[in-house]
């Protein structure tokens, strides 16, 4: 199947540092069950998925650590900040990452959320290994040899 593209204007919060910390294996895309006021909150793009993660508890996945701030507008209908929030995904996909969590030690990281073509909130998930600080150096010098390989070739062509 395809990869999608996500629209830069529809992500509500991004983890950056993720594939800094971390080696990305696999990526995955789970619906995220919301409240209203969430919603609209996420629509603000206020969240915060930088120190969160995702648990395999009980068969079903959850979203923990994720801060999405109350909603300004509502005033006694309003949500936790910092709540669990079910992820809805496939149960041979959750029974894949909880093995994979379980078995070879695994995390599971928020790498973006985002709102769909439909309007949907999404959270894309990657099934990752932390790095060790050797690996996050090597990571950084590969990043700065490829850069500079590019000016090099900009150059040389120009």
């Amino acid at each position: 199947m395809a990869k999608k593209k996500i629209d830069k204007s529809n992500v509500a919060a991004e983890n950056r540092r993720a594939r800094h910390d971390f080696a990305i294996e696999d990526v995955f895309e789970a619906g995220v069950m919301l409240s209203g006021t969430e919603v609209k909150s996420l629509r603000e793009g206020k969240a915060t998925i930088a120190e969160s993660y995702a648990s395999a508890e009980g068969g079903e996945l959850w979203l923990i650590n994720c801060f999405i701030p109350e909603y300004d507008k509502a005033n006694r209908f309003n949500h936790e900040e910092r709540r669990r929030r079910k992820l809805l995904m496939h149960r041979r996909e959750i029974d894949r990452l909880a093995n994979a969590v379980q078995r070879e030690g695994m995390t599971l990281i928020p790498l973006k959320m985002f709102f769909n073509a439909k309007g949907i909130a999404k959270l894309e998930i990657g099934l990752a290994k932390g790095k060790k600080l050797h690996d996050k150096r090597e990571t950084d010098k590969q990043r700065d040899w490829n850069r500079e390989k590019q000016r090099l070739m900009k150059r040389s062509v120009d």
